[in-house]
């Protein structure tokens, strides 16, 4: 009997341990909700990042003239003033219109046509021109000049005297000319001679205009 008894105690004692083995289970493994899932994904926590430096003054690179640089030509300077009072002064553009405006006024002034002179000269300018056709109408002659081709075109000054932008240009062109009287005989040049001629023309224009034309103010000839 007694072996018995003792059987059942250990059956009675080890239900007990399952149960609160169980019990213990049932309590631990729970989630409460203030846990947090760890995502296998994730990289590592991220770091604060640095504390931000106090901004550090830069050296003033503008308040210092350049060392070695040179200063504009004057040239370069009188373009530049230019183009302050007329922002839309393109020396390319400027260089394209001298060209038209050299082949039209040598062509009139040799045909005599003083009336397509007018607007393209100042009135001294004209003057001068007109001058010489009226000389050249006296005396019976007639002029003929043919221009082969113009060499080179540059702008060698330039400035803005007052509202006044004035560019000149020296022009570099082979042309025949040659000069008749009434009979047809040639009393100067040679019709089968191409010369090389070189002008040095002035040109202006008012700035504050709404004409954007050019006038001719000044002509001298280095032949």
């Amino acid at each position: 009997m007694g072996g018995g008894f003792q059987f059942l105690d250990l059956i009675f004692f080890a239900a007990v341990a399952v149960f609160l083995v169980m019990r213990l289970r049932s309590v631990l493994g729970r989630r409460t909700g203030t846990e947090q899932r760890r995502d296998p994904f994730a990289g590592a926590p991220a770091e604060s990042p640095p504390a931000a430096l106090p901004p550090r003054a830069l050296p003033d690179l503008a308040a210092k003239p350049t060392v070695g640089a040179e200063p504009p030509s004057p040239l370069a300077a009188g373009i530049g003033h230019i183009r302050e009072a007329d922002p839309s002064f393109e020396e390319a553009h400027f260089t394209a219109g001298a060209r038209a405006a050299f082949e039209m006024i040598l062509q009139a002034f040799a045909a005599g046509d003083a009336a397509s002179l007018r607007p393209l000269l100042s009135d001294e300018v004209f003057a001068n021109f007109n001058g010489a056709i009226e000389e050249r109408r006296k005396a019976g002659h007639t002029l003929a000049t043919t221009l082969v081709g113009i060499r080179s075109l540059d702008v060698i000054e330039a400035d803005l005297q007052g509202r006044n932008a004035v560019v000149t240009v020296k022009i570099v062109s082979d042309q025949i000319n040659v000069t008749q009287d009434a009979g047809g005989k040639t009393v100067e040049g040679d019709p089968t001679a191409v010369t090389a001629i070189t002008d040095i023309w002035t040109f202006s224009r008012n700035t504050r205009s709404r004409d954007p034309n050019w006038t001719l103010v000044a002509t001298r000839s280095q032949n």
